[in-house]
């Protein structure tokens, strides 16, 4: 097996390097909302908010006072679902009585990391959520994924207005109709001036998101990387002995094989890797099963998901990280395309 030399690490080896260790970024004035509600969506999702999550729902809800979750409709083709379907009260009216709110929206791809808020293109499934490193901290970037075209994760800034006036940008672009354009100026300069007023940062990459690529030890296929502690003597993480190109010929390999037969003969490889996280996680270097195991979830294949349960529900839990345990679990006892919105079951 060829070496992984891509995964360097951009942080000084010998550092420690902590999830959390990024400068204190000033948090924008809190937004006017009753404390129970709060804390109905931290009981039901077990994770904290962000205060543009609450700020963004105002900003739709001056929209659109009727129906907040559709302000954005439209004109972005865009609707506010996930959480914002809590402060909707559509929870209250579900008959859904075996309901799991970490299912609800979680797409094909979505990592325990990925929290879905906002939906757009049913076809792609375009998605956006808050991606977090940690689950009881708050979100590192805001992530956009079409599922249908895979597992990438990308990054539009720190807030929910960032990414919104990112794709409100790009529509612009792509408009003609000069009704809609002008729809479209005045959504644009309406969130220009509300982020202004709240403090939030409209730039897709912020300083914070800068700080955290330090830390980011892999981008694993999902390419928004993972970050682990990894304490003074370098211990924390090691390098997978596979390339994601050579890992992918496997897992392809793997998939494509003819009969059950040579299946198992392709799975050798990964057996092997297997051996190394064992011993790695002997070592206390926890992050090797974890990108192990998220790569094969990236993958997508059903083969795969009973080695995804040996690897991450282990990884998480030494890494002290119980709910995504949890959350990667029931996604995939429950992973399919269809049926997102667990409120409607």
């Amino acid at each position: 097996m060829g070496g992984r030399g891509k995964r360097k690490a951009a942080f000084k080896r010998g550092e420690s390097v902590k999830p959390g260790d990024d400068a204190k970024k000033k948090r924008p004035e809190k937004a006017t909302f009753p404390e129970e509600i709060r804390k109905e969506i931290h009981s039901l999702y077990k994770l904290p908010m962000p205060e543009d999550f609450y700020h963004f729902w105002k900003f739709c809800e001056d929209l659109n006072p009727e129906d907040p979750c559709e302000a954005l409709k439209s004109s972005l083709g865009l609707q506010l679902v996930g959480p914002y379907d809590i402060l909707a009260g559509k929870h209250k009216r579900t008959k859904n009585s075996d309901l799991n709110y970490h299912l609800h929206w979680r797409h094909f791809y979505d990592p325990p990391e990925f929290q879905t808020v906002l939906i757009g293109d049913s076809v792609t499934q375009f998605h956006l959520g808050y991606f977090r490193d940690v689950p009881d901290e708050l979100p590192v970037f805001i992530g956009a994924n079409e599922a249908k075209k895979g597992c990438s994760v990308v990054q539009l800034g720190d807030n929910l207005f960032s990414a919104v006036k990112l794709l409100l940008s790009k529509r612009l672009k792509e408009m003609s109709n000069k009704k809609e354009i002008r729809v479209l100026k005045d959504l644009d300069a309406q969130l220009i001036a509300l982020a202004a007023k709240l403090d939030y940062s409209l730039d897709q990459r912020t300083k914070e998101m800068k700080q955290r690529d330090k830390k980011v030890l892999t981008k694993t296929f999902h390419g928004a990387g993972l970050v682990v502690p990894v304490d003074k003597n370098d211990v924390g993480y090691r390098n997978l002995p596979e390339t994601d190109v050579s890992l992918k010929k496997i897992c392809k390999a793997i998939v494509e094989a003819p009969n059950d037969e040579e299946r198992i003969r392709a799975f050798a490889p990964i057996q092997e890797i297997i051996t190394y996280v064992q011993f790695a996680n002997d070592e206390c270097d926890y992050g090797m099963g974890y990108e192990l195991g998220m790569d094969l979830f990236c993958y997508g294949s059903h083969y795969f998901h009973k080695l995804v349960r040996q690897l991450l529900p282990l990884a998480y839990n030494l890494l002290k990280r119980p709910l995504f345990a949890e959350i990667i679990e029931v996604h995939l006892a429950n992973r399919n395309w269809d049926n997102l919105d667990q409120l409607k079951a």
